[in-house]
């Protein structure tokens, strides 16, 4: 009777530890629990299609994945691609980062990409292709706390130490105010609109350190708290940017905080703003940074 006890009581342990690592699995954390550090070493074919101007869709996920938002996005910038006329070609494969490959790209987009996803090698061709005059888009979890490995990314492209996500609740609708209307990248788009989202939130705004903000959320708007189980953190800023851009060397860099949920995607102030920020980072002219 006892080990029949035990043995019913091993197979229900068993199936909660199964379960957790389907849930884990099904929410897009596997990486966070086992991040991986894997940087490919033999490059994909990229089409003889990819013509300029052309799109570099990059969804490596070393850590957290955003499944869903990914795939919405995806299909997002593969339908403005050919409304446009513009060349894309999506991978999760780090070996594209190569001179020969990157150059034949206009603009990389890093779509909810996470962790360690380049090589140092790979960093460094990247970096200095967007110096000399590439444009970059980093969406959402592009920005995230799995990336404070790459100081140089975090120099230039983030602009500040990310700390935390909304929790408590976790997906809030807030208020986006739209600060440079005259900016390209923010032509066309409300002067406020309200979004849903996992806000996240720096140890202080890029602002300081130079970006130029292109909007930012109102933090009345909304509960910028952390809470979970016995974490009670506020996120408040102050100064909340959540999209920037800023010139690196010659290149043009784009970051958006917005872009967790698929419905993202679907709202036309977001697409207008992706479309946007594409159209700008194509421009072949210098940067010229924005105060």
């Amino acid at each position: 009777m006892i080990k029949k006890l035990f043995k019913g009581l091993a197979v229900v342990a068993a199936l909660l530890v199964l379960g957790s690592f389907v849930s884990v699995w099904y929410i897009g954390a596997w990486g966070i629990v086992f991040p991986s550090q894997e940087h490919e070493s033999i490059a994909p074919e990229v089409p003889a299609f990819v013509k300029s101007p052309s799109l570099l869709l990059f969804t490596k996920t070393n850590r957290m994945r955003h499944k869903e938002a990914i795939r919405a996005g995806t299909v997002f910038f593969e339908q403005k691609a050919a409304d446009q006329g513009w060349s894309v070609f999506h991978t999760e494969n780090s070996a594209v980062f190569n001179v020969e490959d990157l150059s034949r790209f206009d603009v990389v987009v890093f779509h909810n990409a996470t962790g360690d996803m380049l090589s140092d090698e790979q960093q460094l061709v990247f970096q200095r292709w967007l110096e000399q005059g590439g444009g970059w888009l980093g969406i959402h979890a592009a920005a995230d706390g799995s990336h404070k490995d790459w100081p140089w990314y975090i120099e230039n492209l983030m602009g500040a130490q990310y700390i935390a996500h909304t929790m408590g609740p976790h997906i809030q609708s807030a208020r986006i105010i739209n600060e440079l209307g005259d900016h390209p990248v923010m032509a066309g788009i409300k002067q406020e609109w309200m979004h849903e989202e996992e806000w996240y939130s720096w140890e202080e705004s890029p602002r300081r350190q130079g970006f130029t903000v292109l909007a930012r959320v109102d933090e009345d708007s909304y509960s910028p708290v952390l809470k979970l189980l016995t974490i009670d953190r506020d996120l408040r800023m102050g100064d909340h940017p959540i999209v920037w851009s800023r010139c690196v060397g010659n290149g043009r860099s784009i970051y958006s905080a917005l872009g967790h949920r698929a419905e993202a995607y679907q709202d036309p102030q977001y697409q207008k703003l992706l479309e946007n920020a594409i159209r700008w980072m194509m421009d072949a002219r210098p940067c010229r940074q924005v105060r």
